[in-house]
């Protein structure tokens, strides 16, 4: 953590350049000597991330990314690098990056990465929860192994929630995000989402500035954000695997024309560790 911040191993159909290195951030800052583009061109997935000196990740047996191959959704992978300060890089340059472990042998069970997060307004001198929840409309089993969290300096807690439609709330996981940021086993290993079901997330954040803080990408801005880590039997995850909403002081949890519509809200298990 004292030369980078955070990591993004990014899954692409089409990389955003064919570049061993090229400048790929949401910030429009170009590293000197190199082009700009998104991460992916087509069929951006977020496969992994690190960040805060979080320790290496072991999948359960008999799961893995499907990378590569005629049929595959993901054929490159780009690995992008957040430093908190160009300073952090010593002066022969940075080898920071990710080790991964590859067969050629096809898994029985294929891995995929559910992604919740909010866009939004945190007011000065508040208490703000920041809320996003999509319900599961493809007719496939998941099965939530680990979770992450994710936020900058104002998170407190952030929770993750399956939702039936009899509206029952179960817990995925729930994290101090200024703890590292590793992905974290879920407890109930034999939970399962199904169609129907929803899969909700909250950030409770506090901030004692004078100013307005905007959900954006540097440090003076936060994120909301909520990743899933899970598996499928077979080789086909989930077409749709991001949830964004609109975020405070628009979208909320129990919302009706703009919200999740969400009743027997666990109001403060959602906030509390």
């Amino acid at each position: 953590m004292g030369t980078v911040h955070h990591m993004l191993l990014y899954g692409c159909e089409e990389p955003g350049a064919k570049e061993p290195i090229f400048s790929c951030g949401e910030m429009g800052r170009i590293l000197p000597g190199t082009k700009q583009a998104s991460p992916c061109r087509s069929g951006q997935k977020i496969l992994y991330a690190w960040a805060k000196n979080a320790p290496e990740l072991n999948l359960p047996p008999g799961v893995g990314f499907k990378v590569g191959g005629p049929k595959a959704d993901v054929k490159y992978l780009v690995l992008q690098v957040h430093y908190a300060s160009l300073e952090n890089i010593p002066p022969e340059g940075d080898n920071s990056g990710v080790v991964l472990k590859y067969t050629n042998v096809p898994q029985p069970r294929s891995a995929g990465v559910y992604f919740l997060a909010t866009r939004g307004v945190i007011q000065g001198k508040s208490t703000t929860k920041m809320e996003t929840a999509c319900k599961l409309r493809e007719k496939k089993v998941i099965h939530p192994f680990a979770f992450r969290v994710h936020t900058h300096a104002l998170g407190r807690v952030v929770s993750g929630w399956k939702v039936t439609s009899n509206m029952d709330w179960t817990l995925i996981g729930k994290r101090d995000p200024q703890l590292p940021q590793m992905f974290y086993p879920v407890d109930d290993q034999s939970m399962t989402v199904t169609k129907g079901d929803t899969l909700a997330a909250r950030c409770t954040m506090v901030s004692y500035r004078n100013r307005m803080t905007w959900v954006g990408a540097t440090g003076e801005d936060e994120m909301c954000n909520f990743y899933i880590m899970y598996w499928v039997d077979g080789d086909q995850t989930l077409k749709s695997e991001s949830c964004v909403s609109m975020g405070p002081p628009v979208y909320s949890w129990d919302g009706w024309l703009l919200g999740g519509r969400l009743k027997n809200i666990p109001d403060e298990a959602a906030s509390s560790l």
